[in-house]
């Protein structure tokens, strides 16, 4: 595989006579870098659907030195340390030859991380607990505010350490005494750090014991704020990335707070270029089905810091929900959980003795560097390759929480979906060509959208329709599906048990859009998408210069104002015939 800015040549091992030496051309490898295991594979980069290329199935777990810049000074180029693990009263520290990773004891906040030369990545003006961090919003029943929980462990363990790996606990349970105080629920987080792997694994298992009280969720994630005197630059798809202003730009007086406080007029930024322009986090939100990975760069020295969601099996709301990536600060967030664009529907309610447990993440922070600081790209492509790799060894076989299922555990179902529409053609069915075929817990059709306990597996339909979703976790479920070009939701009837093993066949199954009688005439295209409408340009004194021309303009902030400025009598009227959805039909139904 030759990435696009290929100079020097990473050697893939080849374990059977019969296949063939792959190449890696990276820009910034100084090293030789041996991989292990070989499968084919894709790699969806930078939030683009079209940009799958057929690759190796590489190990991230060989992964020696790959964009991690030049050995330090008396170390040897081919050297490889273990994994060493410091413990002490108030810290765990965990590292190998590549970086090194601090965390608090037992509270299990990332307090530092050292890599490249540089002391902390971390937000060193931050207080130690405002750094790196897991946090959950909860609500007791009756109670519809938030309470934003910091979740620090009260007990720490080593769950494992050799010179090949260590994966440490930090752990945090409940009593009644704490009811109404504290969110019902053991909260086990852990981190991983292999040899050779330039980055860190976190995830968590949380449990909701039978006869505890019930609760409600609004959100939980993890949140990485990183320092600002470093990290200007945030990418999250080939197409969305830039410059950002600085966290003090969008405080009065350089900032003016515009309808929502997440909305800023930069006035006087730090950096003129930016003056006049729109900050906010929820420009840079994205889909979950293009969210793999996102993250900020450094000039000074070229350092990258990626999140990279290897899969979106414990997110909820299914694979078009929306979730924040990135953002001003500089913040870098995992969402596992939230109620953003979707409300209360997408928020879990647990009743009193519900039993519940779920295993969210891993997740991968991935740190790179190379030679060059001028040109971001680099960090970011070599990002997206690791975007690669990640997916490829999915499910982890490190992790090793008997909750986190591993590949033999698994299960797999496959088939084909038609769909049967008599007055588009009468005696034979259509190929539900890029259909959305998933399994999501048991309901009636269509609520994988509102679907917020379980885990869910979605994968896209060839063009006759076939599909095959691997890694199932274990358990019962409904399959479901939507197919671009026809309105409706599809539901298999069937409830569908997974076991370990198992490897599903289902056929050909059929759907049959609603309808109840030829199409008279339609207005835009049924794909959930409002794509094709007409989106305006923004008022000029509010503008993202990024979404300027941009697939994504519907994100420039205050686009809902200009419906009544176009129409400020009475609302549109669309003519049949005559009128065009792209320049006649607004993209949004807004009150005027």
């Amino acid at each position: 595989f030759n990435s696009t800015h290929g100079t020097h040549a990473c050697l893939l091992s080849k374990p059977r006579d019969n296949w063939p030496p792959i190449h890696l051309n990276i820009a910034t490898t100084h090293h030789t870098t041996l991989f292990s295991r070989h499968a084919q594979g894709s790699i969806s980069g930078g939030g683009d659907p079209s940009s799958s290329h057929p690759m190796p199935k590489l190990s991230c777990r060989s992964l020696v030195r790959c964009c991690l810049g030049p050995p330090r000074e008396g170390e040897a180029g081919d050297a490889m340390d273990g994994v060493k693990l410091k413990v002490t009263s108030r810290y765990v520290i965990v590292k190998n030859d590549i970086f090194e990773l601090t965390l608090s004891n037992p509270d299990g906040i990332v307090t530092g991380v050292r890599y490249n030369g540089v002391d902390n990545l971390m937000e060193i003006l931050n207080k130690e607990d405002n750094r790196g961090y897991w946090d959950i919003v909860w609500n007791p029943p009756g109670q519809r505010t938030g309470i934003f929980d910091v979740i620090k462990g009260t007990e720490f363990r080593i769950i494992h350490h050799d010179e090949n790996q260590a994966e440490v606990s930090f752990t945090r349970s409940w009593d009644p005494s704490q009811e109404g105080k504290a969110v019902p629920l053991i909260i086990d987080k852990r981190f991983i750090v292999l040899r050779g792997s330039s980055g860190f694994y976190t995830y968590g298992i949380y449990e909701h014991k039978e006869g505890w009280p019930g609760f409600g969720i609004g959100e939980t994630r993890v949140a990485f704020k990183l320092r600002k005197d470093k990290f200007h630059y945030m990418a999250m798809a080939d197409n969305r990335q830039r410059i950002m202003p600085m966290p003090d730009d969008r405080l009065p007086p350089r900032g003016q707070q515009l309808a929502y406080p997440e909305a800023v007029l930069l006035v006087d930024p730090i950096n003129p270029k930016l003056r006049g322009e729109v900050d906010d986090k929820y420009q840079y939100s994205c889909e979950d089905r293009y969210n793999s990975v996102h993250g900020w760069v450094s000039s000074d020295p070229p350092i990258g810091f990626w999140q990279i969601t290897p899969s979106d099996e414990f997110r909820t709301g299914g694979p078009l929900k929306q979730n924040l990536t990135s953002h001003v600060g500089p913040t870098m967030l995992a969402m596992f959980l939230s109620a953003h664009y979707a409300g209360d529907d997408l928020s879990p309610k647990f009743t009193n003795g519900e039993y519940w447990k779920k295993v969210h993440g891993p997740v991968f922070m991935y740190l790179n560097s190379s030679q060059d600081g001028s040109d971001p790209s680099l960090l970011w492509e070599d990002a997206k390759v690791q975007v690669m790799m990640e997916k490829q060894s999915w499910p982890y076989d490190f992790a090793l929480s008997e909750d986190f299922q591993k590949t033999e555990q698994r299960g797999r179902i496959s088939g084909r979906l038609l769909v049967r529409d008599r007055y588009i053609i009468e005696d034979e069915d259509l190929y539900a060509a890029s259909a959305y075929v998933g399994l999501a817990l048991p309901g009636e059709a269509g609520s994988w959208q509102r679907e917020c306990k379980g885990y869910q597996f979605w994968c896209q339909a060839d063009a006759d329709g076939s599909f095959y979703i691997k890694n199932i976790v274990t358990g019962n479920y409904n399959l479901y599906a939507w197919v671009p070009g026809f309105i409706g939701d599809y539901r298999f009837d069937a409830t569908l048990t997974i076991s370990s093993g198992d490897d599903i066949y289902l056929g050909d199954l059929v759907f049959e859009p609603p309808r109840d009688g030829p199409t008279m005439w339609e207005i835009g295209i049924p794909d959930r998408s409002a794509a094709e409408f007409y989106v305006p340009d923004p008022n000029p004194n509010y503008v993202n210069r990024l979404f300027i021309n941009h697939p994504d303009r519907f994100r420039q902030y205050g686009l809902w104002e200009r419906y009544a400025e176009l129409y400020p009598d009475r609302d549109l009227v669309y003519t049949i015939g005559e009128s065009n959805y792209s320049t006649d039909w607004f993209y949004a139904q807004v009150t005027r």
